[in-house]
């Protein structure tokens, strides 16, 4: 029987490597016993809540960033909630954030009664732009709250200035910006608290739900610790409300295990970083861009492009999973229709919204898998330029 000849294109498909957006399961095979050893001493000891597990982990990355306090919580948004209601962000107060990321960011305004007022984002790091922010300060404005974007500090001296000068206080949505720094500084040390997310797929991410508050104030810090638990300074005694925002001790455990390694992750993503910036420097997209005086965590690789969805499209056929960080901006959201924006308002997070592409980056991807991304890319890419 004559063998069937396979075409160029056939072979090809026959061939190609399946890039997933995340590998979670590879990461965990590599540390599992360490963590498996450290779920036995919770259960052991039944610290299932906060613990000695936590506190341990609250130390270490303390130390990692440099702050003088790290309180663990049971999510990032709980971080949010807690720093604004430390510093004294009420309802009917205004805060200053951006409309380009994740919806949590708002929600933490919302909850304690205050109104997000929006600045675009500078088109070149994605991150608060600073110009903008006086022009949209008044007599409500309690708080200034810059996102920490896909890994990159938001320019932080000329939001310090403005602060002093208004005397308004800064908190630091860091939650994607875990190994981030601003000049010879963590990143979320700069404000009154820097708030930081566990979520799995972040770069310190834990077995489930998890967050942490740094800050430096020793009143901040005892205030937030009594907050996430029920307001008990002392047991039983409930001096305002409180939240049940405890960080559990599995998470603990999970946490603590994983930051022995934050340092080593960090740097793979920033070599991988570096290798799609030399491999996708001649095609025609907008690149993401390290800022002077920064070190760019790489959370998120996103470029830009107008054609985004034929892309993605075609990706996915070639077995490249992406993502999309974040395509409706939270101005256009239904949930914040009250503020009564419109599409023009914020036209860089609108196109950042309608362009994005996330490509594959995690401290695990091989080689062989990036070379397969940035090949299916070019090929896309040159298909729809044909389009």
């Amino acid at each position: 029987m004559e063998a069937v000849q396979k075409s160029p294109a056939t072979a090809k498909l026959a061939t190609k490597v399946s890039v997933p957006f995340l590998d979670l399961p590879a990461q965990a095979a590599k540390i599992r016993e360490e963590v498996f050893q450290s779920l036995r001493e919770v259960t052991e000891n039944a610290s299932f809540v906060l613990g000695p597990k936590v506190a341990n982990f609250e130390e270490q990355f303390a130390a990692f960033t440099g702050a003088k306090h790290c309180i663990g919580v049971n999510t990032g948004t709980s971080a949010l909630h807690l720093a604004l209601i430390a510093a004294g962000v009420q309802a009917g107060d205004e805060v200053i954030t951006v409309p380009m990321t994740f919806v949590a960011t708002s929600w933490a305004i919302s909850y304690v009664g205050a109104t997000p007022v929006y600045v675009d984002v500078d088109p070149v790091t994605y991150t608060m732009d600073v110009s903008q922010v006086k022009r949209r300060i008044t007599g409500k404005t309690k708080a200034l709250l810059p996102v920490h974007l896909y890994g990159q500090s938001a320019d932080m001296n000329p939001l310090l200035e403005i602060s002093e000068q208004y005397g308004i206080p800064i908190i630091e949505d860091a939650a994607q910006a875990h190994a981030a720094y601003y000049h010879d500084r963590h990143a979320g040390t700069y404000g009154l608290c820097g708030c930081f997310s566990f979520y799995p797929g972040k770069n310190l991410g834990a077995w489930g739900e998890g967050g942490a508050l740094i800050t430096n104030s020793d009143a901040v810090a005892r205030r937030v610790r009594a907050l996430r638990d029920h307001a008990q300074g002392q047991r039983y005694h409930h001096e305002e409300i409180g939240f049940n925002y405890r960080m559990d001790g599995f998470q603990g455990a999970v946490l603590g295990v994983k930051m022995k390694y934050l340092q080593r992750w960090a740097e793979a993503r920033c070599f991988l970083a570096e290798r799609y910036q030399k491999l996708l420097a001649r095609l025609p997209l907008q690149l993401p861009v390290q800022a002077p005086h920064r070190r760019h965590a790489w959370h998120l690789f996103v470029v830009l492009h107008p054609k985004r969805d034929q892309i993605r499209t075609l990706l996915e056929e070639a077995g490249v999973q992406t993502g999309l960080h974040y395509p409706i901006p939270l101005h256009l959201q239904k949930a914040y229709a009250n503020l009564g924006h419109a599409a023009g308002d914020f036209p860089m997070a609108e196109r950042i919204g309608e362009e994005c592409l996330t490509l594959p980056l995690f401290p695990e991807m091989t080689i062989r898998a990036q070379d397969a991304v940035v090949e299916a890319l070019t090929d896309a890419l040159r298909e729809v330029e044909w389009q």
